[in-house]
């Protein structure tokens, strides 16, 4: 077996990936601002037609419930509100930036049919929290993204992880860390440190596997459950897909009970489809 990979092996190859769209870093590098130039940042934005189409659609499908038609993103932005719209840019961004690289086991489409799927219950959750619904749902989409960083930067090595985790019925973190020595948190954290995400998208994305590590924050815990109760309901047809453990301090936080899951759960099916009709078309 090859020597161990290392955080700054990962950091050595993040300049070869793809980066986002100017506007969309400025999207995400301000998302814990509050003094934005919006009409500035709308602007820039509409220079990119293949973004702006998919970002309108996603604000004029039912999950947003307009009783208009937007046609601009200035009016997502009077319409929906600047963060909503935000979210929408990154999430129209995101998804169209990795190309589907040559990794042996890894499913392109399933990945971002999670990604997504988190997006939405974390939503929903944060709704029932009285959290910001915003962070929740980029969070949530961006909460496994180190997973593309070790696709594209070490296809063969992650082909053999995910191999493992097949052979010996593990957990994806366990399998990582035994044939690559980091998993995709790790990598995760080291493209968040290279694209300028903010200190909340950091934590969350940091967090997700272990809400109890001092300091990770309530999107943590937010994110770790989404996953779970993803995993759960399976929608994005995983194949002998583990419902990871979950935190007993994330579930205590969250004080859920199971009629409010039960509501959690449909309307995050409901949402799950209507978003990923427009990301992944």
């Amino acid at each position: 077996m090859s020597a161990p990979l290392t955080y700054d092996d990962i950091v050595k190859n993040l300049d070869d990936l793809p980066s986002l769209p100017a506007v969309v870093m400025e999207l995400l590098n301000s998302i814990d601002q509050e003094e934005v130039d919006i009409s500035v940042l709308a602007k820039k934005v509409s220079h990119d037609s293949a973004l702006t189409a998919k970002t309108l659609r996603l604000a004029n499908s039912s999950l947003y419930g307009l009783q208009v038609k937007v046609t601009t993103i200035q009016q997502a932005i009077t319409f929906l509100g600047f963060q909503t719209t935000r979210n929408l840019i990154t999430a129209a961004a995101v998804t169209g930036c990795f190309a589907q690289g040559q990794c042996a086991g890894f499913d392109h489409k399933r990945f971002w049919r999670h990604s997504i799927a988190t997006a939405a219950c974390a939503k929903v959750l944060a709704r029932q929290m009285r959290f910001n619904q915003d962070y929740a749902f980029t969070a949530g989409l961006l909460h496994d993204i180190g997973r593309l960083v070790l696709v594209a930067c070490v296809p063969e090595l992650y082909g053999q992880a995910l191999a493992h985790r097949e052979a010996h019925d593990c957990t994806l973190l366990e399998a990582e860390r035994a044939v690559l020595g980091i998993d995709h948190v790790d990598a995760g954290m080291a493209l968040a440190e290279h694209w300028n995400f903010s200190d909340t998208m950091r934590l969350a994305i940091g967090g997700h596997h272990d809400p109890e590590t001092p300091g990770a924050g309530f999107l943590a815990a937010i994110i770790h459950v989404a996953d779970a109760m993803v995993h759960a309901l399976d929608l994005a047809q995983i194949p002998d897909g583990l419902v990871p453990p979950v935190s007993t301090v994330a579930w205590t936080a969250l004080a859920l009970n199971e009629e409010t899951c039960l509501q959690l759960f449909r309307e995050t099916e409901l949402q799950f489809g209507e978003i990923a009709m427009v990301l992944l078309s």
